[in-house]
């Protein structure tokens, strides 16, 4: 089984189908991590599409969704539902955020944060415009989730922090 990605190592690539609602229309398009590059991106993978810690965690990130982009930074949600699950869940709760379906947890399997008899661990990677990884949080049990200020105060080092020497 993989293990996470380290901070200062590449994030593994993937493409997954996903949705953004914008209004009332759910767009949808595959997500490619290699797109994201160029700006901060935070990875957000979570068990389960309206349960209670998810609806929590996901809920507080898009709330503060403004605070991300200030530091150029996109959210993008992951899970294991399909999208019609993730765009029922979108709706209901009115995110704006992309919601990603990793069907069959390949993507949870390269970021090493799948447990036998748990499934997907909720997990939060911190990828710099190059997509390396610059910070992680892998819960053991994932009843708890990392806060926006958490993942705010970690963003905003990254941003500050002089580049690396090539």
């Amino acid at each position: 089984m993989a293990k996470p990605p380290e901070p200062g190592t590449s994030a593994p690539e993937f493409t997954l189908p996903g949705l953004r609602l914008d209004g009332d229309t759910a767009e949808r398009r595959e997500y490619r991590l290699a797109d994201a590059k160029g700006s901060p991106l935070v990875l957000a993978f979570y068990p389960g599409d309206d349960t209670l810690v998810c609806t929590r965690q996901l809920c507080s990130y898009n709330t503060d969704l403004d605070r991300f982009a200030e530091l150029g930074a996109a959210v993008w949600g992951i899970s294991g539902q399909d999208l019609d699950s993730h765009e029922r869940f979108a709706r209901k709760r009115g995110l704006g955020l992309p919601l990603l379906s990793d069907a069959g947890e390949a993507v949870a399997r390269a970021y090493g944060i799948t447990a036998p008899g748990i499934g997907l661990r909720r997990s939060v990677f911190l990828l710099d415009a190059e997509g390396t990884v610059r910070w992680r949080h892998v819960a053991l049990a994932g009843l708890t989730f990392q806060r926006t200020d958490t993942l705010i105060r970690e963003l905003a080092a990254l941003v500050d922090a002089p580049a690396a020497p090539r």
